[in-house]
């Protein structure tokens, strides 16, 4: 796996770049799923695999949305299941917030909570960035590839709006979307909807998000830190609350999350149940840095 940060003019847009080689992980070439939670941003995937991308609502799901080898995964506020298979290479880029218009032209309120085929974002273009970035074998020049393609969309882009740019430089300080609200010389209404445009999240759900992710890399550089502990740091109320919030974005209690011991922390592979056939979180599994 290489990973490495875009080239400067990318920066404001995309926040890491990737290449991956078929997964050793999953021996003999074996399909297997992940949970995939949250962070808030969207990911643009292009992969050279010949078999489609299938992503699931829950583990009992067995058949699953079909997407094709280019695809843009919006702005969630929940988990969702993927199918890994590793029988190919990727490149992905973790995008940030005001990517939508950049790099799409689209909004990011309307890719928010599903995926899109970049065919329907950039038509015959996504067929031919494909062809371009896995002419090469070497992951490098694949990213070299990949970075001409999203720097020559640039030219098309719109800012991030001022005032959501101004909300995200001052939510950690002051998360209060009232204030924010107030900040930005909109009303209330016309705030949110903004925001929303934008990101692709309310402002209290994506600052939600945000903190969870905040804790999930917090209890990943310390994984035996108690929960209590972690939540505390983390912001919340209480454990109660803590646990609320775990359970709805990650689809799994904390203490589970922690038993299956990810080895990245948005990716949670599941493992079959031998009796009954379904998927159920697996200990000590591997996932994926997508």
């Amino acid at each position: 796996m290489l990973q490495r940060e875009p080239i400067p003019a990318l920066r404001p847009f995309v926040s890491m770049l990737w290449a991956s080689e078929p997964s050793g992980l999953a021996a003999g070439g074996t399909v297997y799923r992940e949970r995939v939670l949250p962070n808030g941003n969207m990911h643009l995937v292009l992969r050279s695999s010949t078999r489609p991308l299938r992503i699931f609502d829950n583990p009992q799901d067995r058949l699953g949305s079909t997407f094709d080898r280019a695809m843009v995964g919006g702005a969630r506020a929940g988990c969702h299941l993927r199918e890994f298979v590793p029988d190919g290479v990727s490149v992905g880029a973790e995008l940030r917030t005001g990517a939508g218009m950049a790099l799409f032209s689209v909004p990011a309120g309307e890719l928010a909570m599903h995926h899109t085929a970049l065919d329907d974002l950039w038509g015959a273009a996504a067929m031919l960035a494909r062809e371009r970035i896995f002419a090469s074998t070497d992951p490098g020049r694949q990213l070299d590839a990949f970075e001409t393609i999203l720097a020559a969309r640039l030219p098309r882009v719109h800012g991030l709006h001022p005032a959501v740019a101004q909300a995200l430089a001052c939510f950690r300080e002051s998360p209060s979307v009232d204030a924010m609200a107030t900040a930005s010389g909109y009303s209330h209404r016309h705030f949110i909807a903004l925001f929303a445009r934008e990101t692709g999240l309310t402002p209290k759900r994506f600052f939600r998000v945000q903190r969870f992710r905040a804790l999930l890399a917090h209890a990943a550089s310390h994984p035996t830190l108690p929960w209590t502990e972690l939540a505390l740091a983390g912001g919340y109320s209480d454990q109660s609350h803590f646990n609320r919030e775990f359970q709805a974005f990650a689809g799994m209690t904390p203490g589970e999350y922690r038993r299956a011991r990810p080895r990245f922390p948005h990716h949670v592979p599941l493992a079959t149940d031998m009796k009954t056939g379904q998927f159920r979180a697996s200990a000590g599994s591997h996932g994926t840095s997508q």
